[in-house]
């Protein structure tokens, strides 16, 4: 399984890079790695012009551009899962710190005969929170053709299995997996939470 880190968006509200931000005793992009390295046979790290980010890891890592930098996620996964060596591959973004490993496991079990495998809360989805498999490039290749750059348009066009609240429940309560760095009250937040639960102690 590879993981794929999108870590090429402007950070525009918070005005500065998100993947280097400190929260307690790393940056966002080393909380994010720890959290998937378990899973992953390999990194690979997608920003907007291919330029190294400061981490650390023990698994094998790439980092790749964007091939249409600045126009959002959808191009980040797919510069991702062209460069992935594997099949299926965890999606995340560089500013979720609190990513739920056992919800992403499950997620990684379940997805054999899907091309995507993502959480739905109500009607809200989290696309950056899941997994996707190559059998997804020629329905985003399509849309980037028309300049479609919704992640949702994808979804109409492959099989897409949805984990349900009540089964994220069971993994992540608290849904702290979804909760990523926007802006600087959301990075105060963040630093307070990971206080509060002790895991700067445990990450260590």
């Amino acid at each position: 399984m590879t993981s794929i880190i999108l870590a090429g968006g402007k950070s525009s509200r918070l005005g500065r890079s998100k993947a280097l931000q400190v929260v307690g005793n790393k940056s966002l992009i080393q909380w994010v790695i720890d959290r998937v390295a378990a899973l992953s046979s390999e990194l690979i790290i997608v920003t907007a012009h291919g330029e190294p980010v400061p981490h650390s890891s023990g698994i094998a890592t790439r980092v790749v551009a964007d091939v249409h930098p600045g126009k959002g996620p959808l191009v980040g996964i797919y510069s991702g899962l062209v460069a992935s060596s594997s099949y299926h591959a965890i999606v995340v973004g560089c500013d979720t710190p609190f990513l739920n490993t056992s919800l992403l496991e499950h997620m990684a079990k379940i997805r054999t005969t899907f091309d995507v495998v993502l959480p739905r809360v109500g009607d809200k989805v989290e696309p950056l929170c899941a997994v996707y498999s190559k059998n997804c490039l020629s329905s985003i290749g399509s849309l980037l053709e028309r300049d479609e750059l919704s992640v949702l348009r994808l979804f109409d066009m492959v099989k897409v299995r949805y984990v349900e609240e009540h089964d994220i429940n069971v993994f992540d309560p608290d849904h702290l997996s979804f909760f990523n760095i926007n802006n600087e009250h959301d990075l105060e937040r963040a630093r307070k939470l990971a206080a509060e639960k002790g895991w700067l102690i445990a990450d260590r």
